[in-house]
């Protein structure tokens, strides 16, 4: 099951109790390729817990393209979730050979498109840590939201423009 950000703050405010460092990252996730495990492996070890909101189909429509995502959000949200180990809350899965390093999934919602949603989501989480890649837009208003809840942004993964969905589409190995 993936959460909405109403039902992740109950989660988060329970898990803050516990004293686990909680790690957000965001994204749209689609076409799950191992950069997207990378990333979500080295955001995994920046704490305890890691919770990934996921973008919408229209929101990735109006940034990528008409014809993405090439799979929709709940799928891509499946995927996620099949990233995670139900019941074991794992503890800094650093090695690589983690296989399960995201723990909850949140499905955005189409008009997550403002400053005010990402308010919403930064105060339901909390955070300790927002992970992004190094080709994350709009750096400085997400520093100031993660800020404004106590945690802090890090920059965990740098981007290989070898690989990407985009690049996966454009050589044909899947067309949308």
């Amino acid at each position: 099951m993936f959460h909405s950000i109403q039902s992740i703050a109950l989660v988060c405010h329970d898990l803050r109790s516990k004293n686990y460092k909680l790690v957000l990252a965001t994204g749209f996730f689609d076409l799950l390729h191992e950069e997207h495990i990378r990333f979500l492996r080295k955001a995994k070890s920046a704490g305890d817990i890691l919770i990934v909101a996921v973008e919408s189909d229209e929101r990735a429509r109006a940034l990528k393209g008409k014809d993405r995502p090439v799979e929709p959000q709940s799928v891509r949200c499946q995927h996620l979730l099949s990233l995670t180990t139900p019941g074991v809350i794992s503890q800094h899965n650093e090695t690589p050979g983690v296989l399960n390093p995201v723990d909850y999934v949140i499905a955005l919602p189409p008009d997550f498109d403002h400053f005010e949603a990402y308010d919403s989501l930064m105060s339901a989480i909390s955070p300790e840590i927002y992970a992004v890649s190094s080709h994350t837009t709009h750096l400085k208003s997400k520093t100031f939201l993660v800020e404004k809840y106590g945690g802090k942004l890090i920059i965990v993964h740098q981007l290989n423009t070898d690989i990407s969905t985009t690049k996966i589409i454009e050589k044909g190995i899947l067309s949308p």
